[in-house]
């Protein structure tokens, strides 16, 4: 019989983005973001959902919509951290990280995470990634990739176009936009984490990597010291708001599904 794990759900949400100031709280037709995200864990149903934020406004607007909201330090490098410290206080086997900014994610999805860590033998992190669908995500350097070795375990992340198709794109990524290529085994990576708890606390004690540095992707840090990221596919996008066109085209989405899940 699978054992059932204790899960939470923290979503990390800071006031003072570079690209969109106060982006937890902007406003999708009547409700801030940080709202939809909120529900969209909430029915996923795996668990309680905590919002963890180093700002009273945004502390605020969820409490108002009858979330939970945990103050944290404002001095986190990451989201990972500001995660670390609400899991420390919390009595759990998984955490997943679901990004605050990240309003059109699946509650299936969010669920899929769960079952890795059924049994025994579990992982200290499963994250997820869908098909790159054309040449234009591919190079998109806001997209980060992920290939994995054939268990699904994760080899490499990158904002790079990888696998990289030499015979199609021999010009580089600039050159290789109109060439065509073989983008079939492309996978865009999708920014949600579960972690057992055990090793969630280890992560703040880590010191940065090379290619953590290098790429600015944080996850590079699980691999280079040696840990298991698994990689479930999903066939669901789940685009982020990083900028106001973001913002606008999850508006959008939004209201022609009146509030329902929709795939980008």
């Amino acid at each position: 019989m699978p054992i059932e794990p204790r899960v939470a759900v923290v979503i990390p949400a800071r006031y003072a983005s570079t690209r969109l100031p106060g982006k937890p709280l902007a406003d999708i037709h009547g409700r801030p973001m940080i709202e939809w995200v909120v529900r969209r864990a909430k029915e996923a149903a795996v668990g309680e959902v905590l919002v963890a934020t180093d700002d009273e406004r945004v502390a605020r607007a969820v409490e108002g919509f009858g979330g939970r909201a945990m103050m944290t330090s404002p001095s986190h490098a990451s989201g990972t951290d500001r995660v670390a410290e609400v899991a420390a206080e919390l009595d759990c086997d998984v955490v997943i990280n679901v990004q605050g900014d990240e309003p059109l994610l699946a509650s299936a999805d969010i669920r899929r995470l769960v079952e890795p860590f059924r049994g025994e033998g579990a992982p200290a992190v499963v994250t997820l990634m869908t098909p790159i669908r054309d040449l234009e995500q591919m190079f998109d350097t806001n997209v980060t990739k992920v290939v994995t070795d054939r268990e699904g375990r994760a080899l490499y992340f990158s904002k790079a176009p990888i696998p990289y198709d030499r015979a199609a794109w021999p010009r580089g990524v600039g050159g290789g936009k109109a060439s065509g290529g073989d983008i079939s085994g492309a996978r865009k990576h999708l920014g949600i984490y579960a972690y057992s708890r055990e090793f969630l606390m280890q992560v703040p004690a880590l010191p940065v990597t090379r290619l953590e540095a290098v790429e600015k992707l944080e996850q590079l840090r699980f691999l280079e010291y040696g840990y298991t990221v698994r990689v479930l596919e999903t066939e669901t996008d789940s685009p982020g708001v990083d900028s106001a066109e973001d913002l606008e085209r999850v508006r959008r989405l939004i209201g022609e599904s009146g509030g329902k899940h929709v795939q980008p």
